[in-house]
């Protein structure tokens, strides 16, 4: 399908695009997905029909804007959320010729790496419902777009929503960057991980983790740490404490809430001990999925880390 013909047909007959292609039926959301009384229930919607000025980004593309919705794929979200700190990688997969404001037509369009080559995936903005609740993917801010549409997109390369539900954050990893991954088991790590994962940050990498466990089961410990889950490395430090140096972790989970209690957590003494200046420049005490943690506490609680660039 082509973006640029398709959004120009439409707006000569003043249309909403439809696509065929990915209709808004059962069928692209997958058969064993919900209950069959759910999928009956589920409503489609354009953002235009939810919000009366809908925004594609607004103030710049961020993982705060994303909160996993009913579909497992933390996997391909955990990915996501590591994108969107690479600039470089984040426009070959968001085109910028697209928005609500100019020669709005109810048509995206997405660009995923599939076998060596970017791959164009068009698609319609009609979004899935179910009472009256994001089925996918859902932004923190109402009005802006572009999580949703871009996991339709990917959902669509796969054949519908429920074969998003479950995953390899590796491959995400792959299909976001055209890039090179690489994986480390956390049972056994490299005696240099904590160098691993500093250079690989400064390297402007992308990087993942995952923890042991049933992904359908979504068990969250008493520490904070969700059982078979997939997360976002989005940063790892140096910094002095007490009279040595501190190599810290910074992690996020896609829920876009749900964080480690543990030592270096958000409201943990390990902060009062650290200068002024450090702390005020890497902690952000919110409930948004963030936390800090230990590379001790991070090989115990986590099972693998994933690294991916664009050359090896």
């Amino acid at each position: 399908q082509d973006f640029n013909n398709l959004r120009a047909l439409c707006l000569r007959q003043g249309l909403l695009f439809e696509d065929a292609t990915f209709p808004a039926h059962i069928s692209s959301i997958g058969p064993n997905l919900l209950p069959e009384d759910k999928l009956r229930r589920i409503q489609w919607r354009r953002p235009t029909e939810l919000q009366r000025n809908p925004y594609l980004i607004m103030d710049g593309v961020s993982r705060f804007d994303i909160m996993q919705g009913e579909i497992g794929d933390c996997w391909m979200l955990a990915a996501l959320g590591s994108l969107t700190l690479r600039k470089q990688f984040l426009e070959n997969v968001l085109p910028k010729d697209q928005g609500f404001q100019d020669d709005y037509a109810g048509i995206f369009h997405f660009r995923f790496w599939q076998y060596g080559v970017w791959v164009d995936v068009v698609i319609d903005d009609r979004l899935p419902f179910l009472n009256g609740r994001y089925l996918s993917v859902h932004p923190r801010t109402s009005n802006e777009f572009w999580p949703s549409l871009l996991e339709k997109a990917y959902a669509k390369l796969h054949g519908s929503y429920q074969n998003l539900n479950g995953g390899y954050l590796s491959d995400a990893l792959v299909d976001l960057t055209g890039g090179v991954q690489v994986q480390f088991s956390l049972k056994d790590p490299p005696p240099d991980l904590e160098e691993i994962l500093k250079a690989a940050d400064k390297s402007q990498c992308l990087m993942g983790c995952s923890t042991p466990g049933q992904p359908k089961r979504n068990i969250e410990l008493r520490n904070g740490i969700v059982q078979g889950h997939a997360y976002t490395i989005t940063g790892a430090v140096k910094i002095p404490y007490k009279n040595g140096w501190r190599h810290i972790i910074r992690i996020w989970n896609p829920w876009g809430h749900g964080e480690w209690k543990g030592p270096w957590s958000d409201n943990s003494p390990q902060w009062d001990r650290v200068e002024p200046k450090y702390r005020e420049a890497l902690l952000r005490n919110k409930d948004d999925g963030e936390f800090w943690m230990s590379c001790e506490n991070f090989q115990e609680q986590f099972s693998w880390l994933y690294i991916c660039n664009n050359t090896p």
